[in-house]
């Protein structure tokens, strides 16, 4: 392969403009150190677990006090697997600089004589990407290129799910068609990282587009694809859609996962079609798959939102039973159910449960509560778990204060009401529009507006 220019990669995908023409201080002279020691080409291999990143440091600086000094490949598996333990700055720091020590181990490596090969920077940039540091990533990998040293297909994957990562679905299509342009042919990988992108960011349409391309090329679209694109089809009411992709699935022999399950049966329920939920379950146990928690949340919360709070408690048994215990999510629908039918006592009960069975409540499960108290009337009992959550609990949100405030208005308190608002804002939270409305709203209704 011809000797590849970083203008054409990087920087062509960004607008032609380098994101930074020189490296960051703390890169700057590890990374133009590295560029002018770039020959060894490698092999990614299988490489070694550690128990904590403790020991992977210790290795590293045993590795690099031995003589003669260990293979780059070696390297290549601590960097590795300081990564899958989500080690990202470790791996910075052991390949850049030891922040602790304020030493640079990429130097220190070079001067022994152990040289970086293409696994040492994909791994490098990999975590970069998981550590979202991704304007370094594109310096190194941008200063790489430029020094005649080549990336693989492995290296560009790790580049556009970076792309994908922070959302920029433009540059993450013009990087896929560059790789196709410098002669890397995408892999199924490839797109999956950027259909992902654009179902992320409603994006279906052009979606949908890049998997009739995927298939027209001759290649074979995975699971990951699959869920991907029936989840987006299922939040936008395509149900009809989504079980041909799920046919799809089935005529290829692609075996569907419980993530493939339980998007469908959350689509059926959100559509209050739960019969039809129900037999998507049956199918699922036909097939060999139990159902999770997820599974189990969904069909609680289905129940609840239709008034059958009693079918909901009988699921939450069933899962006990299994040995399944509720999450903050099936305990929370359970909740917003008992409210619903203004059964605030039941509602407090199932709260109290939780917390004895150390399922920490969010701020979504007492908003839950707020919203049932203040329907009811009982906002003194509102309040004192308002102020429950101060002292301990989740950070209140705009809906928080939006639903206590609403509360005040309709039994025109407007004194607390306001006071509440100050509160709010002492706390540096900014009201949202639906707050500002409720606030114009109460004053008004109470002929209130002008004194405040």
């Amino acid at each position: 392969m011809a000797k590849l220019h970083s203008y054409l990669i990087l920087s062509s995908v960004f607008n032609g403009v380098r994101l930074l023409p020189g490296f960051n201080s703390a890169l700057s002279s590890s990374v133009r150190t590295i560029a002018t020691h770039m020959s060894v080409k490698g092999i990614p291999k299988k490489h070694d677990c550690f128990d904590n990143v403790d020991d992977a440091l210790d290795l590293f600086d045993k590795m690099i006090q031995k003589y003669p000094k260990p293979s780059i490949l070696e390297f290549n598996k601590l960097f590795a697997a300081t990564v899958r333990m989500k080690h990202y700055a470790v791996v910075v720091s052991m390949f850049l600089c030891r922040i602790d020590f304020g030493l640079s181990v990429l130097g220190k490596m070079l001067k022994l004589g152990v040289e970086p090969d293409v696994v040492t920077f994909s791994t490098l940039i990999n975590g970069l990407v998981k550590a979202s540091k991704f304007s370094l990533t594109v310096s190194l990998f941008d200063e790489m290129v430029e020094k005649g040293y080549q990336p693989n297909l492995f290296t560009y994957n790790i580049i556009l799910n970076g792309l994908s990562k922070m959302g920029d679905t433009d540059r993450a299509l013009r990087f896929l068609r560059l790789m196709e342009e410098i002669g890397f042919k995408p892999d199924v990988v490839a797109y999956s990282t950027v259909i992902d992108c654009l179902c992320k960011n409603g994006l279906l349409k052009e979606a949908l587009h890049l998997f009739s391309e995927l298939k027209v090329k001759g290649n074979r679209p995975n699971i990951v694809i699959y869920n991907c694109l029936i989840h987006a089809l299922c939040n936008l009411g395509q149900q009809k859609e989504a079980r041909r992709l799920l046919s799809e699935m089935m005529e290829n022999k692609i075996s569907l996962d419980i993530f493939t399950y339980n998007i469908m049966i959350d689509a059926y329920c959100k559509e209050g079609m739960i019969l039809e939920a129900i037999d998507i379950v049956r199918t699922m146990r036909k097939h060999g798959i139990e159902s999770n928690v997820v599974t189990y949340s969904i069909l609680v919360d289905a129940y609840c939102k239709e008034g059958m709070v009693s079918k909901a408690e009988h699921i939450v048994d069933m899962m006990r039973r299994q040995g399944i215990e509720p999450n903050v999510v099936t305990y929370t629908a359970l909740i917003a159910g008992h409210c619903l039918q203004n059964k605030m006592g039941k509602a407090r009960g199932v709260f109290q449960l939780m917390i004895k069975e150390d399922c920490a409540p969010n701020i979504h499960s007492y908003n839950v509560m707020f919203n049932g108290y203040c329907k009811a009337k009982r906002l003194d009992e509102a309040m004192e778990l308002f102020n429950e959550i101060s002292r301990t609990g989740p950070t209140p949100n705009n809906v928080t204060y939006s639903t206590l405030m609403q509360g005040m208005f309709q039994l025109r308190r407007v004194a607390a009401a306001c006071k509440l608002l100050r509160k709010m804002l002492a706390s540096a939270l900014v009201p949202c529009q639906v707050t500002c409305l409720i606030l114009l709203d109460g004053l008004c209704k109470c002929g209130k507006l002008k004194e405040h």
